[in-house]
């Protein structure tokens, strides 16, 4: 059963082949028995899943299981589960329960999602690597020498390796869909305020929003329709009504206008990724889409843009955790000031603490304006910049990353870190949805397709990355490790 997706799985519920308590104990075991080497999930809530598996056995018996009912999955450590650690990835939140659900947990439950647990994490979602948790790195099941991408990448691996059919992440500058492109899975960024932050561990708020990763976008579909949708406790979540996005999956490309962004393609960009990109557009052109280069001017402007407002974000965001009301505090303090200064030195990582310092600073007086201000304004010339290519194209491709996964340990420099995510933070300065598909490999590591579309065109982009799938095979790859104790 775990190389069946979350449509396959549905379909097996509803003809009974087999029961939700059947599936989950059979990814549990899964997880037992495979984990303990990729890392991927901080903590497992069996005895929870159990309960929903029956509960969801019960609700199909009576004729009420919907879509979604008594399907496993797993949630990235950032969002707020009743009863259960929620971690963040930090040794910060490790002793935290949270005493609510977030909005998008709510509704996976309503909807009679089995939470399976509570994946690996970079802290506090600042890394595209996932080696920056508190709890250790996780492995790329394709290459257990490799990162999986971050910071969703306990939730990509998990995915890949077949613990889990889905998960659900977070992506502030690039975070579900740079895993999904290292683990080979799918992975949907929808447009900032599409889906609730209520619950959902604040790290840029001006940037952060929730999304699916899974092995279709089919699936992804699935999920977004259950996540998406107003929330009043969010100001920030928009009130505008959910479509149907499984409903379009299967029209036809005929006449799509593709762009291809010149940025996109030049220096830093991997001869293997890029060739794996352009074999994948030509596919489109055979369903009937035509294609043309266009142009982002100030794609090169966005990496030091993120890293002004990101960092300032956080800075304001992460001054909650002070070792007084919640969160790790430090043994004896002397005074006051002592506990917030070892509380926050203990419980936080490096990276965290770098961000936090480059944040306070450019929102010190004398840098807000010379900073912050100058970046919001070059984020208004990158989301124009998007805006000005949709009068012209329908969605925009290129790659999700400019490499492949590369090893543990291999960007201990900071801004090679950075770097990674040259083409996926503009996307969220911007607030457009993108998704990342599998497109090949570079060696035997995945390489992700990326398309992005304009404001709420998630369907559009679900339907093109269905096509794409229908017409090639990557998403069925599976890594070897995935059939080790199947």
């Amino acid at each position: 059963m775990h190389d069946k997706t979350l449509i396959e799985l549905a379909a097996g519920l509803r003809a009974g082949e087999f029961s939700s308590r059947e599936l989950t104990q059979d990814l549990l075991g899964r997880i037992d028995r495979l984990d303990g080497r990729l890392n991927s999930f901080i903590t497992v809530t069996a005895e929870q899943a159990l309960a929903a598996a029956d509960r969801a056995d019960a609700a199909r018996a009576a004729g009420e299981a919907g879509p979604l009912n008594g399907l496993p999955l797993a949630l990235k450590d950032i969002f707020c589960t009743r009863g259960v650690k929620t971690s963040c990835g930090s040794r910060m939140l490790d002793n935290f329960a949270a005493p609510y659900d977030a909005g998008v947990v709510e509704k996976l439950t309503a909807a009679g999602t089995v939470s399976l647990g509570k994946t690996n994490m970079d802290e506090f979602a600042m890394g595209s690597s996932n080696e920056n948790s508190f709890y250790g790195p996780v492995k790329n099941p394709w290459d257990l020498d490799a990162v999986p991408g971050g910071s969703s990448g306990g939730s990509a691996a998990a995915v890949a390796a077949g613990l889990v059919p889905a998960a659900m992440g977070t992506d502030t500058g690039g975070s579900i869909r740079q895993p999904a492109a290292f683990c080979g899975i799918t992975g949907l960024k929808p447009t900032y305020g599409r889906v609730s932050r209520y619950g959902m561990i604040a790290y840029a708020s001006s940037l952060d929003q929730a999304g699916p990763l899974a092995r279709s976008a089919a699936d992804c579909a699935q999920l977004l329709g259950a996540v998406a949708g107003h929330d009043v406790r969010d100001s920030t979540c928009v009130a505008r009504g959910v479509p149907d996005y499984t409903a379009d999956l299967d029209a036809p490309l005929s006449g799509l206008k593709i762009g291809l962004p010149r940025e996109y393609f030049g220096d830093g960009l991997s001869p293997e990724v890029e060739s794996a990109v352009r074999e994948a557009i030509k596919v489109f052109e055979t369903l009937g889409a035509t294609v043309r280069d266009v142009s982002l001017p100030h794609t090169h402007y966005a990496i030091p843009a993120y890293y002004v407002i990101a960092p300032a974000e956080a800075s304001s965001n992460l001054s909650r955790y002070d070792g007084v009301r919640f969160g790790h505090r430090c043994e004896d303090p002397a005074d006051l000031i002592d506990l917030y200064k070892r509380s926050r030195a203990e419980g936080f990582g490096e990276e965290v603490k770098r961000r936090i310092l480059i944040g306070t600073h450019t929102l010190s007086e004398g840098f807000f304006d010379a900073y912050y201000k100058k970046a919001q304004q070059v984020r208004r010339l990158i989301r124009q910049d998007f805006l000005d290519a949709f009068d012209e194209v329908d969605v925009l491709m290129g790659p999700a990353s400019p490499t492949p996964a590369f090893d543990l340990g291999a960007n201990k420099d900071p801004v090679s870190m950075y770097l990674q995510d040259i083409y996926t933070i503009a996307v969220n300065l911007a607030g457009i949805p993108g998704i990342s598909v599998p497109a090949g490999f570079a060696g035997n590591r995945p390489v992700g397709l990326q398309v992005l579309g304009t404001h709420f065109a998630e369907a559009r982009l679900l339907n093109v990355a269905h096509q794409f799938q229908q017409a090639t095979d990557w998403h069925l790859r599976r890594p070897a490790f995935a059939e080790e104790s199947a």
